[in-house]
């Protein structure tokens, strides 16, 4: 058992997401930035969906009730009973012990896992936390949260290799797929979107991120559609001509018009960018989507296996660019 004793607002308890529900006007919600909450677990030996605490720009403080193995994800300054350790490590803490999470250098959400996940009652399949309809709440000072069963087999951590840390710079390259209501803009209004910069405002949340930069143009069809089905990523755009892209805690559905989806992989460079920071998007096709996609999921079963001792990775280099290579032990 963990109990916090400070926390800052918008610290939530999350997992992969509610999935299945969509239909019935429930969002998937879950984490901001699943390749960082994916990494947070794996590294205390966790499965991708095991619940943990998601914080915003500052972590928590907290107290342990019990020994376990914990790991932060997120560039920040982290102590334990005042002792500075290092984010994307694992770490052993015992009764007693007091884990401290600074602010965050750069992004915007950072992640605490421990082995076993957190207990909490299940929603519709899921711990995620949706703040909007009250399914769980945000955490706060004297909260107490259960852990998850884990074998402790080790107290040594484990380190991610500084190649698979991600960056999340505050200026990014989005790449996204166009359409489905391409017919909605003009020529115009498409070449601007995919040639000017847009900036990331602070009228932002989990539900989209709001975009200042150069108008959009709509055709004659204007902003509104019948209204349809919102993926993650989505890039509705409103009769200002201001693009917003929807996130985690988007609604079901829309009526605005969508110039393009992000591809999947960049939703968590665009959920880390913070308010002022900028975004250009770059169009791929659907195949070039799918085939980033299959890429980064088997970069992540291989850090996992890396991370369990049945992998281990070598840098090298040929034809003047260094590779990853991961060979079976």
């Amino acid at each position: 058992m963990i109990e916090l004793l400070k926390v800052p607002s918008l610290t939530t308890v999350q997992d992969l997401g509610r999935f299945g529900y969509q239909k019935l006007g429930i969002p998937v919600s879950g984490v901001m930035d699943d390749y960082s909450a994916r990494l947070a677990n794996y590294l205390v030996g966790n499965d991708d969906n095991a619940p943990l605490i998601e914080f915003v720009l500052q972590g928590p403080t907290m107290k342990f009730y019990s020994s376990t193995v914990f790991a932060v994800a997120g560039e920040a300054d982290v102590y334990l009973n005042g002792v500075k350790i290092e984010p994307w490590r694992s770490y052993w803490a015992k009764r007693g012990d007091v884990l401290e999470v600074g602010v965050l250098k750069r992004g915007v959400y950072g992640y605490i896992a421990f082995a076993g996940g957190i207990k909490c009652e299940k929603i519709l399949g899921s711990c995620a936390t949706y703040l909007r309809a009250k399914l769980g709440g945000a955490l706060k000072a004297g909260d107490k949260l259960k852990l998850g069963y884990a074998i402790l087999t080790k107290k040594e951590g484990k380190a991610l290799p500084d190649e698979f840390k991600p960056e999340y710079p505050n200026e990014s390259e989005i790449r996204v797929v166009l359409g489905p209501q391409l017919e909605h803009f003009t020529k115009e209004g498409i070449e601007t979107f995919l040639s000017s910069p847009y900036e990331v405002t602070p009228n932002s949340d989990r539900m989209g991120y709001r975009l200042e930069g150069s108008k959009i143009e709509h055709s004659e069809k204007g902003a509104d559609i019948i209204t349809d089905a919102i993926p993650l990523g989505a890039i509705q755009v409103p009769a200002n001509g201001k693009p917003i892209i929807m996130l985690a805690d988007r609604q079901t559905t829309g009526g605005y018009a969508k110039i393009a989806v992000v591809a999947k992989v960049d939703v968590p460079n665009v959920a880390q960018t913070r308010a002022g920071g900028k975004l250009r998007f770059k169009a791929i096709s659907v195949e070039e989507s799918q085939e980033l996609l299959r890429k980064r999921e088997t970069l992540l079963r291989n850090i996992k296996a890396l991370l369990e001792g049945k992998l281990r990775a070598y840098r090298i280099k040929a034809l003047g660019e260094e590779f990853t290579v991961f060979v079976e032990i």
